[in-house]
């Protein structure tokens, strides 16, 4: 199944809306930051950061934007345009809906003005709302490939969907690890730590820690296991998990670098030993998965336009139309 030109286009568009939307956002924090390296160490976790004003985004937003932005080129020119609009929608509905419930807490008050928080909320439900256009635009706007000049939805190649398989469902197993992990150290902190509240910090606009690592947790593990079927919407999940995975493990290693952990990795605990690894081992997961995803695997054969007409000629093959070949010949023969 394709989509249609108009199904399309109106893909591009809502996942332009979704760009416009995200890069407001961080265009207010660099402007409220007076520059951009603040707002970086905000953003890598330095315990020293210091900023004028609370920044409303994370990192990961910067991710949202560009896949926002790979979504729209998509959706006008890949043969996974309905694919990629689902997998879009899904993102968006999951890591925006607790702002329907965090914008506007008390704690907020403090962190943010009145106007920033209204802007905030109005946002939130124009992205929940072009986040579920953009699964109903893919379902409704489908239809059969009318020839075979027409590409049908690529699947990722063999080789792509085993690694897909095995790193995605490697990084998700680790990142289930450290949440239970967590939650034996720091029990305190739950359930705030997953769906918000005063003891723990988010950005404005963004889902709680806990929130997020579980939308991580769910990509990495649904891509993993379509991968292996080579499903088609394998590509668009893996490569949206791929490119959150491999964010979070740069932060991850850059606060190593910074804190000059490496430097002294063997005078380390073991845990903040294995907190460098992840680091490190997302970069590699998500680069990876990135790279053997990007390449769609080799086209299906089409199938042949009628039954019955042999290697798609037109040519009618005996016992299909009309009578049997007789077995035996006629009398007389």
């Amino acid at each position: 199944m394709i989509l249609t030109r108009g199904a399309r286009a109106t893909g591009a568009v809502l996942c332009a809306v979704l760009a416009v939307i995200v890069a407001g956002w961080l265009v207010r924090d660099i402007r409220a930051a007076d520059d951009f390296g603040p707002l970086w160490r905000y953003w890598a976790g330095y315990y020293d950061a210091r900023l004028p004003m609370l920044p409303t985004t994370s990192a990961y937003d910067v991710v949202l934007l560009v896949v926002y932005l790979c979504a729209a080129v998509a959706a006008l020119r890949s043969s996974v345009a309905a694919a990629v609009l689902v997998a879009t929608g899904a993102v968006t509905i999951v890591l925006r809906l607790p702002g329907l419930w965090n914008i506007g807490e008390s704690r907020m008050n403090a962190r943010f003005t009145d106007d920033l928080r209204t802007r905030a909320l109005l946002c939130a439900f124009a992205a929940l709302a072009a986040g579920i256009a953009l699964i109903i635009t893919a379902g409704a706007g489908r239809r059969a490939a009318r020839d075979f000049s027409e590409r049908l939805p690529a699947r990722p190649g063999q080789g792509a969907g085993v690694i897909a398989f095995l790193l995605l469902g490697a990084a998700g197993a680790v990142v289930i690890a450290w949440e239970i992990r967590q939650a034996v150290r720091i029990p305190d902190i739950y359930p705030d730590w997953i769906v918000g509240g005063e003891r723990v910090m988010q950005g404005l606009i963004d889902p709680p820690p806990g929130w997020f690592s579980a939308v991580l947790v769910l990509l990495c593990l649904f891509a993993g296991v379509s991968g292996l079927p080579r499903a088609v919407h394998a590509r668009p999940f893996g490569l949206i998990a791929a490119a959150l995975l491999l964010v979070g493990g740069v932060l991850g290693v850059v606060r190593a670098v910074h804190y000059e952990l490496l430097d002294h990795f063997g005078d380390l605990h073991v845990e903040d030993q294995l907190t460098v690894l992840t680091g490190f081992f997302e970069v590699i997961a998500g680069a990876v998965v990135l790279l053997a995803l990007a390449r769609p695997g080799p086209e299906a054969p089409p199938a042949p336009p009628h039954q019955g007409y042999g290697q798609g000629y037109g040519i009618p093959q005996p016992g299909v139309f009309g009578p049997p070949p007789p077995s035996q010949p006629p009398p007389g023969w």
